[in-house]
């Protein structure tokens, strides 16, 4: 019998966990390094979604223990009125690594945390409410963060926060708007802020995008819209918060993804990539934005708000992405895996679209290319085969999509694993069809 199948483990997990969307695989993690984790018969498994999109120097970095384990036996945790140096050092090198002009940070938990003050912030700061977002978002599932999150989520549980809008993402692979045989994204974009104009009550607080939706289906802004985003925004006097959860620190070959139009945000969120898989999120904004929401009483006390043990795993995280050359690494390690993509592409008929940039890419699954018929069944049944073959992959299924599998790996990742990870794909694919 496998040691996967455990039953006293099995059991009390059925009578004691709260279930919180999805099922669990069918197995027992009991150790990870790298890009894998081990099961429970210390089976290798190639992660490749780093965690939860987070662990961008892979599992159990070495220097990423050796601060764990100093600052647990030195300074962990702390009254939120009180500062140390690692809470202080980070904020100054976060503002030194962001666009010029996001000067200040504070430190939380986690990717929703960080939206949530962000979004209370644009509020405080505007005298506004108004919360504009992409219709395939994920940004959280506390109170604000979950009112602007769309692609899941929101039935069930009540009315989201007054002020709650959402457009349609740009989506060149389905595209809505066409001009010329061409997708006309400003075209779109001019329509959907027609129709938030024509519905909101003057009380545009913030429009909060990541730059690629990701459980939205990998969705990448093309090349002008985050520009032009940022005017509708001036236009209308709101604010434009950039959730780079997941694009951050390096992860789509630039450190930041909004960098590759200059459009700095006026408010940034920060978390799964910033403690490389430990909790730690970061809002970083200007200081006039600051000031501002300072004297008007900006109250965001939460009880792990400036940690030290974190922080001090963020500043290692930098410094070991800077000094590794990480970010270059991302160009080039997500070249190999693109181009192994698309040669997967050219063999299997139900590879409608492969796209993202750096080490964060998607793959749709489609019934053929020609219909691009949604193939969710398809997509699951590859998930699942791949994960018999030794290949965690994570796929995302939304209503009017194919099954898009979100490919991740930690940006330490070698040639090697990653010619590991398109075997193993291609032979799975290859074993469903």
């Amino acid at each position: 019998m496998s040691a996967n199948d455990d039953p006293t483990f099995w059991r009390n997990a059925r009578q004691h966990l709260i279930r919180y969307g999805g099922t669990f695989e069918p197995l027992i993690i009991e150790r990870a390094a790298g890009s894998f984790v081990y099961d429970a018969d210390d089976r290798a498994i190639l992660d490749f979604t780093s965690g939860q999109m987070s662990a961008v120097l892979g599992h159990c970095h070495p220097d990423i223990s050796a601060v764990i384990g100093e600052y647990a036996q030195r300074l962990d945790h702390l009254f939120s009125g009180m500062l140390s140096r690692p809470v202080v050092e980070l904020a100054t090198r976060l503002a030194e690594k962001t666009p010029a002009g996001l000067d200040r940070a504070m430190l939380l938990s986690t990717g929703a945390e960080s939206n949530e003050a962000a979004i209370r912030m644009a509020k405080l700061v505007t005298g506004k409410y108004e919360i504009v977002g992409f219709a395939q978002s994920w940004h959280g599932m506390t109170g604000g963060a979950a009112s602007a999150t769309y692609s899941a989520g929101r039935r069930g549980v009540g009315p989201a926060a007054v002020g709650s809008f959402a457009i349609p993402a740009p989506f060149p692979y389905r595209p809505r708007f066409e001009r010329n045989g061409e997708f006309d994204w400003r075209g779109e974009l001019d329509y959907a802020f027609d129709l938030i104009d024509r519905q909101s009550s003057g009380n545009m607080a913030a429009f909060i995008a990541e730059p690629i939706l990701s459980s939205g289906g990998i969705i990448e802004l093309p090349d002008g819209y985050m520009a032009a985003l940022k005017h509708k925004c001036e236009e209308r006097e709101m604010l434009l918060i950039l959730d780079e959860a997941q694009t951050g620190i390096g992860r789509t070959g630039m450190m930041f993804a909004c960098e590759r139009e200059g459009v700095t945000p006026d408010i940034l969120t920060l978390s799964k990539t910033l403690g490389a898989g430990l909790p730690l999120a970061a809002v970083i904004t200007s200081a006039a934005i600051e000031e501002r929401a300072h004297e008007l009483g900006y109250l965001f006390y939460t009880t792990h708000v400036s940690d030290p043990l974190p922080a001090a795993v963020g500043l290692k995280v930098l410094e070991v992405v800077e000094r590794d050359g990480l970010v270059q690494r991302a160009n080039l390690m997500g070249a190999r895996l693109r181009n192994g993509l698309l040669a997967l592409q050219e063999r299997f008929d139900c590879i409608g679209d492969v796209r993202g940039r750096g080490l964060l890419l998607g793959m749709e699954i489609v019934k053929d290319r020609q219909s691009k018929e949604p193939a969710s069944e398809l997509g699951s049944a590859i998930t699942r085969e791949c994960m018999k073959l030794g290949l965690s992959m994570n796929i995302v299924q939304l209503p009017g999509m194919g099954g898009v599998f979100r490919i991740a790996p930690p940006l330490t990742v070698s040639e090697a694993e990653i010619d590991l990870g398109l075997a193993l794909l291609g032979q799975a694919m290859q074993n469903v069809r």
